[in-house]
């Protein structure tokens, strides 16, 4: 079982971590070596790497011909890669690869949360989690390419009618200078995460004892 610590300290905190224990359990791997080539349905036997140098090596190899997930998370080492070179250590990396997987499937959950109508209920989320670990697995949900769908928290806050306008005294409107915005809150899941999941839905009643 994953280490209760590293999951407090690098998975995504919108997923709590029944939830990420779930998933790792059912989705990913213990070891953060561990390098899944397919070709189709088809699993490519390869050499089990020992070091990091020889997972990088393997993942370089596959890149761009095979589907290939890595780490713990079972990562698709190939999202937001354009060559070989953009490859980083990272995806081997225990905190790292469970900070990016972690972010990349709490807006997997998103997407499906959104088809099922955003629900609320305990006895659907488990339903809700089930479709969005096949989803990770898959790579698709109803036909939607999940891994490369917006984040519906993304499209949300993108729509019009966010920050009021300012009134100055003779009753014009005025955009906020750039010293009265508020800067962003830090997101350590953005972090190395080409989704970069923003809001999130509340999976507060998954995993709740």
């Amino acid at each position: 079982m994953i280490d209760a610590a590293l999951i407090h300290k690098c998975s995504d905190p919108a997923l709590r971590p029944a939830i990420v224990e779930a998933f790792i359990a059912r989705a990913g791997s213990e070891d953060p070596l561990a390098v899944t080539v397919r070709s189709g349905n088809r699993v490519v036997l390869v050499p089990k790497p020992t070091t990091p140098d020889e997972a990088m090596e393997l993942i370089r190899k596959h890149i761009g011909r095979n589907s290939i997930r890595v780490g713990i998370t079972q990562y698709p080492a190939g999202l937001g890669v354009m060559e070989t070179g953009d490859l980083k250590p990272d995806l081997v990396d225990s905190c790292k690869n469970l900070r990016m997987g972690t972010a990349l499937f709490a807006k997997v959950f998103r997407v499906v949360t959104k088809w099922y109508g955003n629900p609320t209920g305990k006895d659907v989320l488990p339903e809700v989690l089930d479709d969005a670990i096949i989803a990770w697995q898959t790579g698709y949900f109803e036909g939607t390419a999940v891994f490369r769908t917006p984040d519906p928290g993304e499209i949300e806050a993108d729509e019009p009618g966010g920050q009021e306008p300012v009134k100055n005294d003779a009753g014009k409107s005025e955009k906020p200078s750039d010293e009265e915005q508020s800067e962003p809150a830090e997101d350590p899941a953005r972090d190395g995460d080409p989704n970069k999941a923003g809001i999130r839905v509340d999976l507060s009643g998954i995993g709740a004892k």
